[in-house]
């Protein structure tokens, strides 16, 4: 599974990887908004690459792709796939370690992702989800053509508070431009 981008490299995780997954869901500001809790230790980034390298990117469920850049073949982030169980539709997810952000990179590798799913699956939705308290994580969404479908006020508790969430949503003819009719 290798998805090609001018600047990007999104491909199945490798053991080789637990460092730097670990120091970037390690580092705070990325914490803040995911499931998991600072610090994230190398044996858990280990156990985790396990799974994601065990995962069937044709089957229900989740899929990780690293993501490396290029030119100095440096893993820096990862894009999920959540496929429902219809195979029709999907979720996803992405982090970028800090050093990365701000270069375009996120942006680069979720319309990667969203090419592939809809030109290469034939998926007809993709949506997700975000803390809206995450401007750089909603604004990657909207540069890549998802629309904000709603706002769930207090959704998610986690890390000892209510969240408010963004919710999101991308049809296949809008991300290819198509004229549709309601």
């Amino acid at each position: 599974m290798l998805l090609t981008t001018d600047r990007l490299v999104l491909r199945r995780f490798r053991p080789a990887d637990a460092e730097t997954l670990a120091a970037y869901r390690t580092d705070p500001a990325v914490a803040r908004y995911q499931s998991w809790d600072s610090p994230y230790s190398l044996d858990r980034a280990r156990y985790a690459i396990e799974s994601m390298a065990a995962a069937d990117p044709d089957q229900p469920g989740w899929f990780q792709y690293a993501v490396e850049v290029t030119a100095t073949r440096t893993h820096i982030g990862d894009v999920g796939v959540n496929l429902h169980d219809n195979r029709m539709q999907a979720e996803i997810g992405y982090t970028v370690a800090p050093r990365w952000q701000g270069h375009g990179y996120a942006t680069e590798a979720v319309r990667a992702v969203l090419e592939h799913l809809f030109r290469v699956k034939g998926l007809h939705r993709v949506s997700a989800e975000c803390d809206a308290r995450n401007v750089a994580s909603y604004r990657v969404l909207e540069r890549t053509g998802f629309r904000r479908e709603g706002l769930l006020r207090q959704h998610t508790w986690i890390k000892g508070e209510w969240t408010d969430d963004l919710r999101y949503g991308l049809l296949e003819t809008d991300f290819f431009g198509l004229d549709t009719v309601s």
